[in-house]
């Protein structure tokens, strides 16, 4: 039986609640993301913004959240929302919609207006409050919004009336909030996790000689939707052969061929959570010996990582980790020639490994949180989560064996630091050279 997964809205609200508790005084508006055009008049898929969601949950484009914390004449916080008014015409071409009235009780706001109000509300709101916590630079026709709305507040100078006079990024508040997972958000990653794990054991389970990388692509996606996740995490990245030496490749419409690895690297995104998950395997369903060497090296260093994720270790700790293992396995197979500290410090491994070992992950896939504290690695807590990916991609060259060649692996499990250490969250997708084999073999055995 899988876990009730239903949003809490009370959680959105008390989210919201931290918000004005860090911000102490003045204002904060945070629009959501607004719809895309693909072609003519053909959308994309509508994904909110992140941060907007983080707070209150609510899905539709054309909305604006509005936070009042205390300020000059001591106001009470207020949750303001605006959103589209209810549109039945509208509605009957696209869907639902809340409207404001219900929005407000729904989603647990004190207030709501109408979107086409914003012009007409915002400078109110704005009116007599010392701080502006708004996203800056992030959209320049929101930043030209929110200076016209600056301007008309400063137009009533003359009547008393003052405008903020600190401009404050309200990223810098979410971001840390969004950095430390609570038991619901662990709780919709590791089902993310599980359904794309599933995708990954079903590319194993079809991957034959002959196919094409876009067949392994429909598979994946298939799994993905099946499994409750609204959408791909991101852009699937299904590479055969040489294409696995280009780290974003997305092409996808290559045939696979006998004797060639193929790296996946792709996962879902369940009510706004990502996995991110990537498997390297062969085509064909055994290793050959070269292919096998490198895998070797490159698990083994990913448990390297995986073992240096505890709280307490700088974030870069796993990255240093993996890096030894990486290094000291390609001297063993002479593709590096040195001294192992000297090979490290010199950066000679970048030939073959040039990005780093993992990154947050969260509701985007490369999460919100900053890396460094006052020029220093952060410690990682309990309750972040991460990625660890390691790699090794070999390109033809004359001082590389061609056996080598054109083996591009990566293998990337997602992590949450736990108040002892760490639980991987992706352990369903199989990884060792037995059990990708055995699923190959076998189909359904280790499911």
């Amino acid at each position: 039986m899988q876990p009730d997964l239903t949003p809490d809205l009370a959680i959105q609200r008390a989210r919201r609640d931290r918000v004005l508790e860090k911000m102490g005084a003045g204002v904060l508006v945070l629009a959501t993301a607004p719809e895309r055009i693909r072609n003519r008049d053909a959308h994309f898929p509508y994904r909110y913004d992140s941060h907007f969601h983080y707070l209150t949950a609510f899905p539709e484009p054309e909305a604006v959240l509005v936070l009042i914390a205390g300020g000059v004449g001591k106001r009470e916080p207020r949750h303001i929302l605006f959103c589209r008014e209810k549109n039945m015409e509208r509605e009957i071409w696209d869907g639902f919609r809340y409207g404001p009235e219900a929005a407000r009780e729904i989603f647990q706001f004190d207030a709501t207006f109408a979107y086409d109000k914003l012009d007409e509300e915002l400078p109110r709101l704005l009116e007599n409050q010392p701080a502006l916590h708004y996203a800056i630079g992030f959209d320049t026709a929101w930043d030209a919004r929110m200076l016209g709305w600056l301007n008309a507040v400063r137009t009533k100078a003359r009547t008393g009336v003052g405008a903020p006079a600190t401009l404050i990024d309200a990223r810098a508040i979410i971001d840390e909030m969004r950095l430390i997972k609570d038991a619901h958000e662990l709780a919709l990653m590791r089902r993310a996790a599980d359904i794309s794990a599933a995708g990954h054991r079903a590319a194993l389970r079809a991957c034959k000689p002959g196919m094409g990388e876009w067949e392994i692509e429909a598979e994946l996606l298939y799994q993905f939707r099946k499994g409750g996740c609204q959408a791909p995490a991101y852009t699937s990245i299904v590479a055969g052969g040489a294409n696995a030496c280009v780290l974003h490749y997305i092409g996808n419409d290559q045939p696979l061929h006998d004797g060639d690895l193929l790296l996946i690297d792709a996962a879902g995104e369940y009510h706004g959570y990502a996995a991110d998950i990537t498997r390297t395997f062969p085509v064909n369903g055994r290793f050959s010996p070269a292919q096998r060497d490198i895998y070797e090296i490159v698990l083994a260093a990913q448990l390297a990582a995986i073992e240096a994720v505890k709280p307490g270790n700088a974030w870069n700790a796993p990255h240093d980790a993996a890096l030894r293992v990486l290094t000291q396995g390609m001297r063993d197979l002479k593709l590096l020639a040195g001294e192992l500290d000297g090979l490290i410090e010199l950066e000679a491994y970048k030939p073959f490994y040039m990005h780093k070992t993992g990154h947050w992950l969260g509701m985007d896939v490369h999460d919100v949180g900053e890396y460094k504290l006052n020029g220093e690695w952060r410690a990682l807590q309990a309750g972040m989560t991460l990625t660890v990916e390691p790699g090794l991609y070999i390109r033809p060259s004359e001082e590389v064996p061609k056996a080598f060649w054109n083996i591009g692996i990566r293998i990337e499990d997602d992590i949450a630091v736990t108040a002892d250490g760490c639980q991987v969250l992706t352990t369903a997708a199989p990884k060792s050279i037995a059990d990708i084999e055995e699923v190959m073999a076998h189909g359904s055995r280790c499911d």
